[in-house]
């Protein structure tokens, strides 16, 4: 027996809850190889001496000092880059329409297709029992595309390409804004909104190895008198450059494999 549109429904809310709990072990899986990444340089702590004699295998890779170091370092930074980010897109729909270029569509317009756009969007909003969102086009565009934005009904914005209003007609227009009024009544924008929030705390991370890497090369330049440590050992800015470009590496990784599991949501 084919499956009712209810059931599609469902069976694709519990895909998106095991794809956010795939989402949240990523973010397990960056910590636990910055972990290890740390655990490894400081076994000079545990018995081993990376700096001055190279990897050794003999200090214990069990530290729990600097498990909560590494676990409260990454979550205090790529939080506060995450609620940063949220935050910043909280200012509603047409913040984000205006971000991406969209322009909101005037209601006294007399171009015959916007016209037939806020018709349809006020249609649709009188059928799903919303307020009006705001209405946006993204001129530029001659593709096929939409998307709804905002935090929650009230501040929601949609935006349709001018390709959509000039390509499709009433009801195939219909069927595409629709779809948008669904995200908005499902809660898709917030929980769109939350992911993009994470996949900024990650991408943090990338930005500090970039950040550690641009100072090794300072301590590095001609003239610097800061490339070695007080110790004598390993030049200061082979230390920056090391932990910098693993910072990059996991932050780009992670980022990149966040960014498809979003997709999939």
């Amino acid at each position: 027996m084919a499956m009712n549109f209810f059931e599609h429904q469902e069976r694709a809310r519990r895909s998106t809850r095991r794809l956010v709990i795939l989402f949240s072990l990523a973010v397990v899986g960056i910590i636990t190889a910055l972990y290890f990444f740390f655990a490894f340089l400081l076994q000079d702590q545990y018995g081993g001496s990376f700096w001055q004699h190279g990897p050794r295998f003999a200090g214990s890779l069990w530290q729990p000092k600097t498990l909560a170091w590494v676990m409260g370092g990454t979550l205090l930074t790529s939080g506060l880059a995450c609620l940063i980010k949220i935050f910043s897109l909280r200012a509603g729909g047409s913040a984000v329409a205006e971000l991406v270029g969209a322009v909101e569509v005037n209601y006294s317009t007399t171009h015959v297709l916007e016209r037939k756009y806020i018709n349809v969007v006020e249609e649709m909003a009188i059928a799903s029992g919303v307020p009006v969102p705001a209405i946006y086009i993204m001129g530029d565009e001659s593709n096929i595309n939409a998307f709804a934005a905002g935090y929650s009904i009230d501040d929601a914005a949609v935006a349709v390409t001018r390709g959509c209003i000039e390509r499709l007609d009433r009801d195939e227009l219909q069927g595409v804004v629709a779809h948008e009024f669904s995200h908005i009544l499902n809660g898709d924008m917030r929980l769109n909104i939350r992911l993009i929030g994470v996949l900024a705390g990650i991408l943090f991370l990338a930005i500090i190895g970039y950040v550690l890497m641009w100072i090794a090369n300072v301590l590095s330049g001609p003239g610097s008198s800061r490339g070695k440590d007080k110790g004598g050992g390993c030049p200061l800015a082979v230390v920056f450059f090391f932990v910098g470009l693993v910072l990059m590496v996991i932050g780009f990784i992670g980022h990149l494999f966040g960014s498809l599991i979003k997709a999939a949501v």
